[in-house]
């Protein structure tokens, strides 16, 4: 009897000590995509998931769950065992806007994620409509300064991320022009189409059709590099507004209390990933980059976005719908 009661706690011990010792990963990783299937952030997913998924040597299975402009995806990995085999493809919306925009959010990205690998930067295009008497960000913001408040610029919603880049384009330009929020993308891109809406900023691949069908005009690309989509078209910056630039971002992250090992684990199979050429073909082909930050790195670069964009939400005073 001595003995059992000796034996019993190190039995009982025995699967979790077995747990440990088994290599990271040793089952499928879970990748959360806090939204809809065919968006942005679900792209770039399937872009990295199978290359990522040969490098763990475990499939990586993505796995959508939109609501609450990215909340509810975002709540579930918080909320996940910190174990590494549930990551989420955090972007710019989820983790540096909702927090300074919604009072209410159910997480704090800064205390409650870490902050593993980005994955991907993909910048912006402001297109006009073809009868506006501007063709580049100079002569539009020059438009603006001879009619203030005139100019009217559209979104797929207030506080998307393509609504703050017109509102940064405001503060850094020194101008007055109107945001006018649409209900998605279409009949934002639509409107500006039929001269409804002088501008707009939206994701480059989803433009270019609109574009190359002579319904919309390219003024600018809003990164600090010109896109490899469109690389006649010039970025915000080299039309006169230095230090201009928003891109959407991607990036994996897991709960706060994931262990280092593991979290290194992960950063190092990203990093080989995205020197996969397949990954990085399917990247440009969205208009954008691989972005090669890990830890630290990556949580500094994730904490300026917030910085940045909390500082354009305070001084506009939005607020969400």
């Amino acid at each position: 009897m001595h003995r059992l009661r000796i034996l019993a706690p190190l039995l009982l011990a025995a699967p979790w000590s077995m747990a440990l010792a088994q290599p990271f990963p040793s089952a499928p990783v879970k990748l959360v995509v806090p939204f809809a299937p065919a968006g942005g952030t679900d792209a770039v997913a399937r872009a990295v998931a199978q290359s990522l998924g040969k490098q763990l040597g475990q499939p990586v299975i993505v796995e959508n769950r939109p609501g609450a402009a990215g909340a509810l995806g975002s709540l579930a990995v918080v909320r996940a065992p910190a174990d590494g085999y549930t990551l989420l493809l955090g972007s710019n919306g989820p983790i540096a806007i909702s927090p300074s925009l919604d009072p209410k959010l159910p997480y704090d990205p800064a205390r409650d994620l870490r902050p593993v690998a980005a994955v991907a930067a993909v910048p912006f295009m402001l297109v006009a409509n073809r009868n506006l008497p501007a063709d580049d960000v100079k002569g539009l913001v020059e438009l603006a300064r001879r009619k203030p408040g005139a100019i009217n610029f559209a979104s797929p919603g207030t506080g998307t991320t393509n609504h703050l880049v017109g509102e940064l384009l405001k503060t850094m330009a020194k101008v007055e022009m109107v945001h006018i929020p649409y209900k998605g993308a279409s009949p934002a891109m639509n409107d500006v189409a039929s001269g409804v809406v002088q501008f707009m900023s939206g994701d480059i691949n989803t433009l270019l059709p609109m574009i190359q069908g002579g319904r919309l005009k390219p003024l600018a690309v809003t990164g600090a590099a010109r896109s490899s989509l469109v690389p006649d078209v010039p970025t915000v910056a080299e039309s006169g507004i230095a230090g201009f630039e928003a891109t959407g971002w991607f990036g994996l992250f897991a709960p706060a209390a994931t262990p280092g090992p593991v979290v290194d684990r992960l950063a190092a199979a990203v990093a080989a990933a995205l020197k996969d050429p397949e990954v990085d073909e399917r990247i440009k082909a969205l208009g954008g980059a691989p972005l090669a930050l890990s830890g630290d790195a990556f949580g500094a670069y994730a904490a300026k976005e917030r910085a940045k964009w909390k500082q354009v939400i305070d001084a506009h005073q939005i607020k969400p719908d």
